[in-house]
């Protein structure tokens, strides 16, 4: 087959079998964070001590708790640590209760563009959802008790890897995927910001633990997420027609687009691997933002 024809091929066929690697990511235009602050009391951190802090192989965050203790709490706001975009607003019941999770792009101290995920878990309400752009200090939830489950505080995580999300047993419990959050913030609690960065979204994989998928984190009901269905006979049968169907656009597709596909000169062809190649290495870091090829 001439490697034209099985480039534009290769690309169709992704699609048809609903592959989603890096290339099916989503990217969405960001405010640069200009710093991170303590996402509990105004000004931050006023009013709250960390009664558990981070460890690796450990706790991988820090619990957050109002200083009168118990479920005290219960009910104060919780904020943005930065300005982002939330990737994961979401009731996730278990040991999580709802649960968001926001993106932040920053410069370090070189200049160069980084991501950080930040976590706000056992949250009593949340008040943003998916997809919406929140400054630093905007309120994202209250604290809560992950529906009974704990006393009242705000379990906060900061990673540094983008794939996490709530498959937390999938990565390594140390300062590979994590940081700890105080050291982090101090860190960078004053940055140079202002522009814009354009970063991947729905970087997630599924949660077995909730039947809840990225792409379905736009609840905002707060009641349990919907049950998966077990796949039947029958499902299974519409599912192979659904890909036969799928291969016929396919067939549809390479015909069509047949000139387009004998115009590609060998530097198009050499250009695209590239291209893919780097979007997978960048996949397995944390730092893809603006300025890296796609």
């Amino acid at each position: 087959m001439a490697p034209r024809l099985f480039l534009v091929l290769l690309s169709a066929l992704w699609w048809c079998a609903g592959v989603t690697p890096l290339c099916a990511e989503r990217m969405a235009r960001v405010p640069m964070a200009d710093g991170f602050e303590i996402p509990v009391g105004k000004p931050p951190g006023d009013g709250y001590y960390v009664f558990r802090g981070y460890a690796p192989n450990g706790h991988l965050g820090e619990d957050w708790n109002g200083k009168g203790g118990g479920d005290s709490d219960l009910g104060d706001p919780v904020y943005s640590c930065a300005d982002g975009i939330v990737v994961y607003s979401f009731d996730v019941r278990v040991g999580w209760g709802n649960c968001v999770i926001v993106r932040h792009a920053y410069r370090d101290a070189g200049g160069a563009i980084q991501q950080v995920d930040s976590l706000y878990a056992h949250l009593d309400q949340r008040s943003v959802r998916k997809d919406q752009i929140v400054r630093r200090g905007q309120q994202v939830g209250t604290i809560g008790t992950a529906h009974g489950r704990y006393a009242a505080h705000l379990h906060f995580e900061m990673r540094k890897n983008l794939l996490v999300g709530m498959n937390r047993t999938k990565f390594a419990k140390d300062f590979s995927v994590y940081y700890s959050p105080r050291q982090f913030m101090a860190a960078h609690r004053t940055l140079k910001g202002g522009g814009m960065a354009t970063i991947a979204v729905d970087t997630f994989g599924e949660y077995a633990g909730s039947g809840a998928s990225p792409d379905k984190t736009t609840d905002s009901s707060g009641g349990p997420p919907p049950a998966r269905d077990i796949p039947t006979r029958e499902s299974t049968a519409s599912g192979t027609d659904n890909l036969k169907k799928k291969f016929d656009q396919l067939e549809q597709l390479v015909e069509k687009n047949k000139k387009n596909v004998e115009a590609l000169t060998d530097e198009d062809v050499d250009g695209f691997w590239d291209r893919l190649k780097t979007r997978l290495k960048n996949g397995k870091g944390t730092t893809s933002g603006e300025g890296q090829k796609p």
